[in-house]
Parts: C-alpha cells; sequence; structure tokens
C-alpha cells in the first residue's frame, strides 16, 4: 500500500523505518486487530510472529517503560520490574498516548513521542519475520527480530521468567 493513503500516525512510523535504512512497508488491514491474536487471525500467522507493543509505567520514577513482546508469550511484571529496578505498574490510556504518542491497540515500537527504556523479547528470535503495530490498530508490518531490536534502541531479554 502507498504511504500517502496512510493515517498520520502510520505515516510517522513509516518514516522512521525508512530513516533506520528498512525497505519495509506498512500494510493496512481490512480490520482493526487490537490484539497480538486478531493481527496473527488477519495475518494468517502464529500468534508469536505478533510482537506486541505494551507500555508500563515505572511505579516510583513515572518513568515509560516499553516491553515488545512474542504475542504468545505473557510478560511478567515482576521481571521487567528486576530489570529496571522498581515496581512497575499498568500505564494509563493517557499515559501510553503522550509517550508513545499511539493509543492502546495500535502502539508502534518505533517513532515515539518520547524515549521509554524498551526491552525486545528474545523468544522472537524464533521467527525469520514478526508483525508489529504500525501505529493504529490497522496498521501493520514486517520486520526481522535483530532489526527490530536496533530500531527500538531496546535491550534483548526474556520478558516472561
Amino acid at each position: 500500500m502507498e504511504s500517502e493513503t496512510l493515517p498520520a500516525s502510520a505515516e510517522r512510523v513509516q518514516r522512521a523505518l525508512a530513516a533506520a535504512g528498512l525497505d519495509t512497508r506498512i500494510v493496512q488491514l481490512a480490520a482493526a486487530a487490537r490484539t497480538a491474536q486478531q493481527a496473527a487471525d488477519a495475518l494468517g500467522l502464529d500468534v508469536g510472529q505478533i510482537a506486541k507493543s505494551l507500555v508500563f509505567r515505572a511505579a516510583t520514577t513515572g518513568r515509560a517503560v516499553l516491553v515488545i513482546a512474542a504475542g504468545d508469550r505473557r510478560v511478567s511484571e515482576d521481571r521487567i520490574a528486576q530489570l529496571i529496578g522498581e515496581p512497575i505498574e499498568r500505564a494509563s490510556p493517557d499515559f501510553v498516548r503522550e509517550h508513545a504518542g499511539f493509543a492502546i491497540g495500535g502502539v508502534a515500537p518505533v517513532a515515539h513521542a518520547q524515549a521509554m527504556t524498551t526491552f525486545v523479547d528474545a523468544s522472537l528470535r524464533r521467527f525469520d519475520t514478526v508483525w508489529a503495530a504500525g501505529g493504529t490498530p490497522y496498521c501493520v508490518f514486517p520486520i526481522r527480530p535483530n532489526d527490530l531490536l536496533r530500531v527500538s534502541a531496546g535491550t534483548e531479554a526474556a520478558t516472561d521468567a
């Protein structure tokens, strides 16, 4: 699909991917995919191939923490708390929009409104290509796990321990 037809938030993601030297294109789905399972169903993929972007709030400092996890894995809040050295809590929709620049259900792993501490689930390496949200619940894009780690400026970790 041509980038001219993309919503503004998806266009922002497409520009960030291009600026990072990635030759990948955002695809618009016919129906919203607000969950990893919906995205997997729409793309005909295993749910593990969906790289879901979840924003948490560090309970002490209030900083935003992004976890990019495989769709078939549940993020351990205790594990993320260990990684950042403080408890975390679920972020409100307003907090997510303020820090990520996207609404829940369409949070992309790049092109955020503010820098976030980012962790990328090591289990995504099971796949040659994974699919991530492209800035809206209708937009997704394919990316290799190594490229996802690089463009997100994340730290690879087991996020479900």
